[in-house]
């Protein structure tokens, strides 16, 4: 009867030992989804002007989430879709041309939509996204070295969780079909992307 009792009392004590590990275990990581902060982004580009200087642009419309593991450091998926037509060189003309048919053909294609495909962590704040960019009709792909800035609650405000991010890439455009001016050096083939961008978690 003892020896019942014993096995009994050391039975519970394993359970409790177990239970007690297990929550002290840390949770296990969790892939959050967080959206773009529209007030707080940059969508930029570098192209090359002649032979003197580069022009320096901007797109002020953008919608965009992602979802992303901040324990485990690890993209799941990026969905960005950027309006063409918010282009803005801060030169009205140019910008007209820029939603042209000979460039961003806005009024045909509205959107330039870029998904990832995959991504790889190549530090604990670096890694490079593989994707495919659509834009004036056509996909190819696109690669973007992206660091993860930091993550935290904002100080004021609603309070809420944000992570930033900065992002470089580059593209041909004549890969997209893209081709006015290159053959006579007026425009660059190469465009520089730059993205500075908070994301919201959305809790």
């Amino acid at each position: 009867m003892v020896h019942k009792y014993m096995v009994s009392f050391l039975a519970s004590l394993a359970v409790i030992a177990l239970t007690s590990l297990a929550l002290l275990r840390p949770a296990a990581a969790e892939p959050r989804s967080y959206r773009l902060d529209h007030e707080h982004m940059s969508i930029a580009f570098l192209v090359k002007h002649l032979t003197f200087a580069r022009v320096h642009g901007f797109f002020h419309e953008a919608e965009g989430s992602i979802v992303f593991d901040e324990e485990g450091r690890e993209l799941f998926s990026v969905d960005v879709s950027v309006a063409t037509a918010s282009v803005d060189t801060r030169h009205n003309a140019r910008d007209d041309h820029l939603r042209s048919g000979d460039f961003l053909d806005s009024d045909n294609y509205p959107e330039m939509i870029f998904k990832m495909t995959g991504a790889q962590k190549t530090d604990e704040r670096t890694g490079t996204i593989t994707g495919n960019l659509t834009l004036v009709g056509e996909t190819r792909p696109m690669i973007l070295d992206v660091t993860w800035i930091d993550a935290g609650y904002y100080p004021f405000g609603d309070r809420h969780y944000a992570i930033g991010i900065s992002a470089r890439g580059s593209i041909l455009r004549s890969e997209w079909g893209m081709t006015y001016g290159i053959a006579y050096g007026l425009v660059g083939d190469e465009i520089e992307i730059m993205i500075e961008a908070e994301l919201i978690r959305e809790d």
